[in-house]
């Protein structure tokens, strides 16, 4: 996590300052020719005065300052939206894309309710095979290893026959990983398994489960598992509960079939597990990601053209991924999800240069 705030931070460093730089001759060009073409004269003192609104983070916007004269509502009311410290991180499309700040839009969503449960990762034990010598012989060559690779069809030793004395080749019956070997080069060949193939493209969640819990898990339900780190998650759905229990810890299982193509999932590891026994509706909701804390209050970093300003929220129910949203944001709002904690340090640097 520090290794990526450092990299990301950096960048935004650096295209900061190239965009501060272009930005201050810009601004010089704009304020000599502003002076130029505002200097008053005796009649035109006043409200009138040409000089710049300041914009910037630490400052307030033109939106606010429009809202305290005409009354005005929506996003600039102070009341609705009132915005810790009062500023705001000014971003390009390509400062975006550099800090890998996600976008999403405020709207409604499903919120669920689910049970907190802990299981192992397990092979998927319909989709292993032990392979054997098809007649009893002699082990003339091994081709794989633990751990290798097979597809379908492909070699994996070969014999030679005790009665014809004629090779033939032991090969693999589906695709997967070699997970276990019983063969080598000159044994005989017996009636053991000499090869244990699995295809791990899909693997079980073995989830343990209390006597309370029982009622609530049906096949069928959806799974959300996570690492024990959180940096993996994934959902599977529920495949078997078992009828039985278990007398050494006083549990049931329930097993959950997860997919598993990219191999991220490997057999024996710990995980946590949220089953969802009911879903809500709710009106208005984000992406539990966008939530920030400023000062003590929930805030949300909301996208007005190139400026993202932190917004007070009140929230609801949550379920880890989905968060509701009771007050601050009305639907449509586009906001930051991932990587957000970038606009949350950008604003306490710019507020801290501000103060010097």
């Amino acid at each position: 996590m520090k290794n990526t705030l450092f990299a990301v931070t950096t960048t935004l460093a650096l295209l900061f300052t190239g965009c501060d730089s272009s930005d201050r001759a810009e601004s010089g060009k704009r304020s000599t020719a502003g002076t130029e073409a505002t200097q008053p004269g005796p009649d035109q003192h006043g409200a009138n005065s040409g000089e710049p609104v300041a914009q910037g983070r630490g400052e307030h916007s033109q939106h606010g300052e429009h809202d305290e004269q005409t009354g005005g509502g929506g996003h600039g009311d102070a009341e609705a939206h009132d915005t810790p410290h009062g500023g705001h991180v000014k971003l390009s499309d390509r400062q975006i894309e550099a800090a890998g700040i996600g976008l999403a839009q405020a709207g409604p969503a499903e919120i669920r309710t689910s049970v907190p449960l802990y299981g192992v990762i397990a092979p998927n034990a319909e989709r292993m095979r032990e392979v054997g010598a098809r007649f009893p012989g002699v082990i003339t060559a091994v081709a794989k290893r633990i751990g290798d690779s097979v597809k379908q069809g492909e070699v994996l030793a070969t014999v030679e026959s005790n009665e014809s004395l004629q090779t033939y080749n032991v090969t693999a019956p589906l695709a997967g990983v070699v997970t276990a070997r019983h063969a080598n080069p000159g044994e005989q060949t017996g009636d053991r398994s000499l090869f244990t193939v699995a295809d791990l493209s899909s693997v079980w969640v073995e989830l343990s489960l209390f006597p309370r819990d029982l009622p609530k898990v049906k096949t069928g339900q959806i799974v959300r598992v996570r690492s024990t780190d959180a940096n993996l998650s994934a959902e599977g759905k529920v495949v078997y509960v078992a009828p039985f229990g278990t007398s050494a810890n006083q549990t049931l299982t329930a097993r959950v079939l997860l997919d598993n193509a990219d191999r991220k999932w490997a057999p024996g590891l710990y995980v946590n597990a949220d089953l969802t026994v009911g879903t809500a509706a709710v009106p208005l909701a984000i992406s539990s990601t966008a939530l920030q804390t400023l000062e003590t209050r929930n805030v949300v970093f909301v996208q007005d053209g190139q400026d993202f300003a932190p917004r007070p929220v009140q929230l609801g129910r949550s379920d880890g991924e989905s968060t509701e949203v009771l007050a601050g944001l009305i639907a449509g709002d586009t906001y930051a999800t991932k990587n957000s904690f970038i606009l949350k340090a950008e604003l306490g640097k710019g507020e801290a240069e501000h103060e010097h």
